[in-house]
């Protein structure tokens, strides 16, 4: 792969920068039907993109130009290894050029860009804003993570994928998946069925999230031999979890006398991983929520790292962002 740029000034003191990728098909694929994704860049970054084939001409702020150079490279590097774009691919290429161009420039290759999390099934999922590389990061140094933020910022989906590298690398021999069954806001009554037939509506986010990142035999084979186990946080009680990659998601559901006994299933080389949003606790009125409780005692202590996602951490979509931010500027205005 080869990309010719050039830089200059126009006349009015614009940064100019001209790139030819490589392959006219595969810089099709970069632009994005009907250059869609060149109309999203120019919007985030406020440039102007003029396309003539593989060749483009980008011209704006200096610093914009070169980071929407580095964004459209970096899309080339996804696509020419088969990768299929998407919005987030985008967006998560734009913040990670920031960073790249800014907190460390010249760094070694260890730093030149976000982390990422590789299984089989997907290959390399790489971290789409700072604070998902500040997780990934966290995960691997920490053997304890707490995790908050609001829905959609790939807190639990990284988790498991982390979790599931663990398990394909021999790191740690069984995954065991948790969840809290509290019915949130809603009065779902009796459930017929077995066990798993009751329990598996509250687990099935953790289903849908192992199913993206291992294929599907494998996951039955798993569940089969005890090798992945999803369970309620009930089930967790007066065992000992050793050789295990551990998540307890959606933690703000916990009283904190059930977080303080997960927390004290770690066993000898397992790794745990503590995930929640304290704005959507569902607990009865007056129950202190046990993610709140533990992350204010047990956050500075050695070995347990802390992440905290906002609202311009959302990934899912750009209006669940802003319907998270809308959410948390009553909340804000309410407690003035």
């Amino acid at each position: 792969m080869s990309f010719d740029a050039t830089d200059g000034k126009t006349r009015d003191g614009v940064a100019q920068t001209a790139l030819t990728l490589e392959d006219n098909r595969l810089a099709g694929l970069v632009f994005g039907q009907y250059d869609q994704n060149l109309a999203h860049l120019e919007r985030r970054l406020q440039v102007q993109a003029t396309v003539n084939g593989n060749h483009i001409v980008l011209k704006g702020p200096k610093d914009a130009t070169e980071q929407a150079a580095r964004v459209l490279k970096s899309l080339y590097q996804q696509v020419k290894s088969g990768k299929t774009l998407t919005k987030g691919d985008l967006d998560g290429a734009i913040a990670e050029s920031v960073l790249q161009g800014s907190l460390f420039p010249g760094a070694d290759g260890a730093k030149s860009g976000f982390g990422q999390i590789v299984t089989r099934k997907r290959g390399p999922v790489k971290a789409r804003n700072a604070a998902q590389d500040a997780y990934l990061r966290a995960l691997q140094r920490h053997e304890l993570v707490f995790a908050e933020g609001p829905a959609g910022t790939g807190k639990t989906w990284l988790a498991v994928g982390h979790a599931v590298q663990l398990l394909e690398q021999g790191k740690v021999e069984r995954l065991i998946l948790s969840r809290p069954a509290v019915e949130a806001g809603e009065r779902l009554g009796f459930l017929p069925g077995d066990m798993k037939d009751k329990v598996d509506p509250y687990l099935r986010p953790i289903y849908d999230a192992l199913h993206d990142f291992m294929e599907g035999r494998l996951v039955e084979r798993g569940m089969q031999t005890g090798m992945i186990e999803v369970a309620p946080l009930a089930f967790m009680r007066g065992r000992t979890l050793s050789n295990a990659a551990i998540l307890l998601d959606e933690a703000q559901n916990t009283s904190s006398m059930q977080m303080k006994m997960f927390l004290t299933r770690l066993g000898e080389n397992s790794r745990m991983i503590i995930t929640g949003d304290p704005t959507q606790i569902d607990l009865p009125p007056g129950q202190k929520s046990g993610l709140i409780e533990a992350v204010g005692i047990l956050s500075k202590l050695d070995g347990i790292g802390h992440v905290t996602f906002g609202h311009g951490d959302v990934v899912r979509h750009d209006l669940v962002r802003r319907i998270v931010k809308a959410y948390e500027d009553e909340t804000a205005a309410k407690s003035t």
